[in-house]
């Protein structure tokens, strides 16, 4: 990336129009410039939403944006700093090769190897969110899928896929194909011993993903622990996947969050 093209981009920065508490409608952006602005406070804000739940585990977990204009680019949080500290201004643009574009702090190794591999097999994923949330981790020792046992867990139904070939701290761009690979055109992965990782064609989506299957893996595991599981039926699951389970659903679950974060703490619009 040249320093012109660098410089454009801390100019892209400055802060945009936000959308009314309580509005379900999408920002409408009339230039790049707003996009990308737009798109960052969505990731900054996701950020905050891992801390205000919960999904912090040290230096663990973390979430791609697609950057709208270079496709092959990706934005990401850099390596050492607390979802609850997270701003723009923090957000690393990192190339396909896994050089630093834009920031001046360190990448964190293995956000490298899973998303550049991820976005890299995806077009369409645009965001990726991954974690070491307690359930979801728990969860994924079963080394198995969610049952489609609850209107919410219906959202993943044939829809979320298992990775079952845990090797370690991901540090590789081949572990990452390997995930990608696993994935294929799911929404979500379960990561054998690791956690979880979802997907959407925004920030919005695949944040309120990785709440809501982090969810389904907590009620999953309270259920199994009491007594005999009553399952939905294929028919109704995917039926109900169409009303929960769809891109604009994930979107607009996300909304009333974002608003939340905005009203706890907006310092990571800065």
């Amino acid at each position: 990336m040249t320093k012109e093209l660098r410089g454009k981009i801390d100019t892209d920065l400055g802060k945009q129009p936000q959308k009314e508490k309580g509005s379900l409608q999408p920002i409408e952006c009339k230039t790049m410039e707003e996009q990308r602005r737009h798109q960052l406070e969505r990731l900054a804000s996701g950020f905050r939403m891992f801390a205000h739940f919960g999904f912090d585990e040290g230096l663990a977990g973390h979430i791609t944006l697609r950057d709208p204009e270079y496709p092959h680019y990706f934005w990401v949080n850099p390596f050492g700093i607390h979802f609850n500290q997270m701003c723009i201004s923090d957000l690393l643009l990192v190339n396909r090769e896994g050089e630093v574009v834009q920031g001046d702090r360190p990448l964190n190794t293995a956000a490298f190897a899973i998303h550049s591999r991820l976005h890299e097999a995806r077009p369409d994923v645009n965001a990726a969110a991954h974690s070491h949330s307690m359930y979801g981790k728990s969860f994924s020792t079963l080394g198995r899928l969610l049952e489609p046992i609850t209107q919410d867990s219906c959202a993943f139904f044939n829809d979320h896929v298992l990775f079952d070939d845990y090797t370690g701290v991901v540090l590789e761009t081949d572990d990452g194909d390997r995930i990608a690979e696993a994935l294929g055109n799911k929404r979500a992965v379960i990561l054998k011993n690791h956690g979880l990782l979802t997907t959407g064609e925004t920030v919005d989506a695949a944040v309120w993903g990785f709440l809501s299957m982090d969810r389904c893996c907590q009620s999953q595991l309270l259920a199994e622990s009491v007594g005999q599981m009553e399952r939905i039926s294929d028919e109704v699951a995917e039926l109900t996947k169409t009303q929960v389970g769809s891109e604009a659903g994930m979107w607009a679950s996300y909304q009333p969050i974002y608003d939340l974060m905005l009203e706890k703490d907006d310092s990571f619009l800065n």
